[in-house]
């Protein structure tokens, strides 16, 4: 079974996906909205997508999947022209809560549950290499969204411009799914979970309190505070996480190689310890006045380390 369709639309998506996680609060701003409307304009955004997700959970087994991906594209258009026309409080806050772009850069969104079940149809042999490569290839395209994001202030256009040509990378996207193999689409079931359902629930409360402390630092919001604390422009937000992801993506392949030596959830595990202790050392160098050592510690370092979980 082919997998590139899935690839090149993760690489499409996640581009654009890692330049709106760091236009997007620059974006609000120049809207007039302050912090506290951008975190609560994050936390919508999140509430939207976990409530789809679950959605997907419960009803997508009963549907094929190429229509549903198909269907996550075209919503995907719909976000970016929902940013680049809004204005009014009202209005983004339907389309943070309704739309595909999130505060993770592209770590949360429909389209994940989708392609991963397409990507688990892969023999046991192949799996965890088939999700690195995955992990990889949306990574390496999520960093060179963010380098992307300087572009428009580099041809002095308008940051609405920007979430335009969002929506145009969808047509991409829904071109790639739409080239799926029908090998790919699946069987039709009542989406039930069976002997694994404990494990299964065990698994996604142990995800839950990751998530919600990973929630705390999501890269749109650090890309506002980089503004606010430092005085950075967007294209220097934007290198700054171009790095941070290159440093990520490395990490992709590695895991594959440690989670056939010690395990799946070992490397889990085992690799969040050393992150959360490089999270704890970014409040130490800020409390010093180490400013950039507190940014590297707190972003850079826990995304290599922490990186090496995902694709377990």
């Amino acid at each position: 079974m082919s997998l590139g369709p899935i690839f090149r639309a993760r690489a499409l998506r996640d581009f654009g996906d890692g330049a709106a996680a760091v236009l997007l609060p620059a974006h609000l701003t120049a809207l007039g909205f302050g912090p506290g409307e951008i975190g609560l304009l994050a936390s919508l955004s999140l509430l939207g997508s976990a409530a789809v997700t679950l959605c997907i959970g419960v009803f997508g087994g009963r549907f094929h999947v190429r229509p549903m991906l198909l269907g996550a594209a075209a919503l995907m258009a719909t976000t970016g022209i929902g940013y680049a026309t809004a204005q009014s409080l009202a209005l983004v806050s339907l389309v943070a809560l309704l739309g595909t772009i999130n505060p993770t850069a592209g770590g949360a969104s429909l389209f994940m549950p989708l392609e991963h079940a397409v990507l688990a149809r892969t023999s046991a042999a192949r799996r965890t290499h088939v999700f690195a490569l995955y992990s990889l290839v949306g990574m390496l395209a999520a960093a060179l969204g963010s380098l992307a994001s300087g572009v428009p202030g580099w041809l002095g256009i308008g940051l609405g411009s920007a979430f335009l040509a969002y929506a145009a990378l969808a047509a991409g996207v829904a071109l790639a799914y739409a080239r799926l193999p029908r090998a790919a689409m699946g069987e039709v079931s009542d989406g039930r979970l069976g002997p694994s359902r404990g494990l299964v629930l065990r698994l996604a409360a142990l995800f839950s309190l990751d998530s919600f402390a990973g929630g705390l630092a999501v890269q749109a919001l650090l890309a506002l505070f980089l503004f606010r604390k430092f005085g950075l422009s967007v294209a220097e937000a934007g290198s700054f996480f171009f790095v941070s992801g290159l440093l990520a993506a490395v990490s992709m392949p590695a895991s594959a190689w440690l989670g056939t030596r010690i395990g799946l959830v070992n490397t889990m595990v085992w690799t969040h310890a050393p992150a959360n202790l490089c999270l704890a050392v970014a409040v130490l160098c800020e409390i010093c006045g180490w400013r950039w050592h507190s940014c590297w510690c707190g972003r850079c370092s826990p995304r290599w380390i922490s990186r090496l979980g995902p694709p377990t």
